[in-house]
């Protein structure tokens, strides 16, 4: 006997829920995107337009679509039209790869995410499937996209900058000496500012204009030939104190992408380069990258944060910062490996937090 089964048959709608098992992960996503307060999704309400997706409703498949490995915003689209989890999610409606997309990188996106870390730890606490003693810190770096060899160096550019000085000092020493310029008002004798390069190619060019000027009223032709050798000078500092006020202002701009970094990559300014655990020629080449950090217990993320710097020793104390912040109050000790171990991040937790750190130090094993 075979089961009855036709294709002509009109079947009635049902609620999408009953084919999904009592476990399914997709209740725990519905469960934590619904207990974020109304609050957060304030900053996606609009009052002119077409009306959007509602926010929660977004928030809901995309997380539970990063659950079945899926990011791409057209395999996310495409799991709307075949998931039962992610139809029972969206309720009917199928939003765009582009709504998609454009939902993921709104700023106010980054509030939500750390709302469903909160609302997740929460949860977690109330049901006891963590205990409230200790927190676990780790981190990864992150390979980013970016080109691997389109790099920045801070100290290729502070010894450009300070060859950059001395030679644009020594030639407008030069052009007050030729007296070709009558000189400007500097706000400092060590160097001359971009804005000041600029001023001293301007009374360059004018130097050139008095030229052309008396070489278009100068009839003898040996006058005319002195005027033009003469005119080479103005025309030659004027060409090269243009370059300069232009690198200059680059080396401004670089250092201000810096901050605190040593590196950047040309293709990605927020990346730093920095040494990979999947190094695959064995050569110590570094990429450009993100220092990612986690804060865990029972096997649970429950906070993170983002930092360019390659060691994770100089990541602890603004990471801890950024969880009494937006996540939680640290716990009664916290726990990370010997990479964090410094007497700065020591007495930082001990003076200032109330927290017991139990973290060893780069020798600890050796002295053992």
């Amino acid at each position: 006997m075979l089961k009855y089964y036709t294709m002509n048959q009109v079947v009635l709608p049902i609620d999408l829920a009953v084919k999904l098992q009592e476990n399914d992960i997709v209740f725990s996503v519905d469960d934590v995107v619904e207990s974020i307060p109304q609050e957060a999704f304030e900053a996606f309400v609009r009052q002119t337009g077409c009306p959007a997706y509602h926010p929660r409703m977004m928030m809901k498949i995309i997380l539970c679509a990063y659950t079945q490995s899926a990011f791409s915003g057209r395999k996310i689209e495409g799991l709307l039209r075949d998931s039962i989890r992610m139809m029972w999610l969206a309720q009917g409606y199928e939003p765009t790869y582009r709504t998609i997309n454009r939902f993921r990188v709104n700023p106010a996106v980054q509030e939500l995410l750390r709302q469903c870390f909160v609302q997740f730890r929460c949860q977690l606490v109330q049901e006891g499937l963590i205990e409230e003693e200790a927190i676990f810190i780790d981190g990864t770096k992150i390979e980013a996209n970016a080109n691997r060899f389109t790099f920045v160096w801070r100290k290729s550019i502070e010894k450009y900058s300070v060859a950059l000085i001395e030679k644009s000092n020594q030639m407008y020493d030069e052009l007050l000496e030729k007296e070709i310029i009558p000189g400007i008002e500097r706000e400092s004798l060590e160097e001359l500012s971009s804005a000041e390069l600029l001023q001293v190619a301007e009374q360059l060019d004018e130097k050139i204009i008095e030229f052309d000027q008396e070489i278009s009223t100068t009839e003898a032709g040996s006058e005319r030939k002195q005027l033009r050798s003469q005119r080479k000078i103005p025309k030659q500092y004027s060409k090269l104190i243009l370059e300069m006020a232009k690198r200059k202002q680059k080396y401004q701009r670089d250092m201000m992408i810096f901050g605190e970094r040593n590196s950047y990559s040309k293709t990605d300014h927020d990346a730093t380069f920095m040494r990979m655990k999947e190094d695959y020629m064995k050569n110590g080449q570094l990429k450009a990258g993100y220092n990612v950090q986690v804060a865990t217990e029972g096997q649970y993320a429950l906070a993170y944060d983002i930092f360019p710097n390659p060691t994770d020793m100089r990541t602890l104390i603004p990471f801890l910062d950024t969880i009494e912040e937006k996540f939680f109050s640290l716990l009664e000790y916290t726990v990370a490996d010997a990479g964090y171990g410094s007497e700065q991040n020591y007495g930082n937790i001990l003076d200032n937090r109330e927290s017991t750190p139990l973290i060893t130090y780069n020798t600890y094993r050796k002295e053992k």
